[in-house]
């Protein structure tokens, strides 16, 4: 499958605008120039395109999920009572809360995960997969009496995918379970899908200690009730399904915010970051998927690994100028494009790659609205 992506596991048939202004709004393109024509908005910033210069290296608590992945490739998936034949079987670690620590480390973050695995062979080549990797695995709940999380990812010749999981231990842990001073010495906490107590508790007890906060609920949105969790957080990150569901089920509209950003995947399509001040938004770059599983833990991973190297968007919380998420926005898309061209959940992210993958100009396909 060839197209654009922002590294969004959707199939990205639904997709956001981007451009529509309400009245009174004005909207600028990516170097600056008002196509709206009235002039009233400033020229947006030229984003600086090597955040990996900024300040210091972010240290990063990712708490959810800790799996074990079996990658499995088909031509074409069989029909009912049918049989086909497998291409290609990898294993890997996977699991959001842990694909999005490793895609971290890869672009010079620092990263503890938090979650549980069972005490079996699965979870200590998991651990031992996060150790190698340069995560540190140390705040992970060995949980001897249940079986570590296997996830079976059938990915067709088209790059599409059916994932088949069994629950296991990963959601033994509890956030009683995460010592405070970890939290205090982190700058960030990025919850990914987990029991909602657990989530609504970590986010809280984070901003006791002072450091920013995302969530990315996944596909669960709707039938969990992550409603505390949500508000509880400075960032959110979602899919156009999600971010459907999300307005459903709590009436918060993730594409109006008043009071948080919301990060917004439209597949195919790239993504939208939607803050209460105005949205910037990009198409994503052009690749060859063959296997979308995980690429959106990828799209958080290189958002965060640029947004936090920023002191003046994220050193005291999240900025609401949209103009602040240039950067952070072509830094996940590119993530999500090298994930998608990846086969397995756990991708390799890199800088260089980031930077091959943007091109010369990628700001040129930036579009930023501006709301006063």
């Amino acid at each position: 499958m060839s197209g654009r992506t922002n590294g969004d596991e959707s199939d990205g048939d639904a997709t956001a605008d981007g451009d529509a202004t309400a009245d009174g709004d004005a909207t600028v393109d990516g170097d600056g120039t008002d196509t709206s024509g009235d002039g009233r908005v400033p020229p947006a910033d030229d984003p600086d395109l090597h955040p990996e210069s900024g300040a210091g290296s972010p240290k990063v608590v990712t708490a959810g999920h800790i799996n074990w992945d079996v990658t499995i490739h088909v031509d074409e998936l069989p029909e009912r009572d049918g049989e086909t034949r497998i291409e290609r079987l990898e294993q890997s670690g996977g699991g959001s809360a842990a694909n999005v620590a490793v895609g971290l480390v890869g672009l010079g973050g620092r990263s503890i995960v938090f979650g549980s695995v069972g005490g079996d062979e699965s979870g200590a080549l998991a651990l031992r997969e996060l150790a190698s990797a340069g995560v540190d695995p140390g705040h992970v709940l060995v949980d001897a009496g249940e079986a570590t999380s296997v996830t079976y990812v059938i990915v067709d010749g088209a790059g599409e995918l059916l994932m088949l999981a069994n629950e296991g231990a990963n959601e033994s842990y509890s956030a009683a379970d995460l010592d405070r001073e970890t939290l205090v010495s982190a700058d960030h906490l990025h919850l990914t899908g987990q029991q909602p107590d657990t989530a609504a508790a970590l986010a809280t007890a984070a901003a006791e200690a002072g450091a920013t906060r995302s969530f990315d609920p996944g596909r669960r949105v709707s039938d969990r009730e992550y409603d505390a969790a949500i508000r509880a957080s400075d960032l959110l990150f979602v899919n156009d399904r999600e971010a459907d569901a999300l307005a459903d089920a709590t009436g918060i509209d993730p594409r109006a915010p008043d009071d948080r950003v919301v990060a917004v995947k439209h597949g195919g399509a790239g993504a939208t970051v939607h803050t209460p001040h105005g949205d910037v938004s990009h198409p994503g770059f052009e690749v060859d998927a063959v296997d979308t599983a995980g690429a959106g833990d990828a799209f958080a991973a290189g958002f965060l690994g640029a947004i936090l190297r920023d002191e003046a968007a994220a050193g005291d919380g999240f900025s609401h100028d949209p103009r602040d998420y240039q950067v952070p926005l072509l830094v996940a898309n590119a993530c999500g494009a090298i994930a998608a061209g990846t086969v397995t959940a756990r991708t390799d992210l890199s800088w260089d790659r980031v930077r091959s993958v943007m091109g010369e100009e990628p700001e040129a396909d930036l579009l930023i609205e501006i709301r006063a």
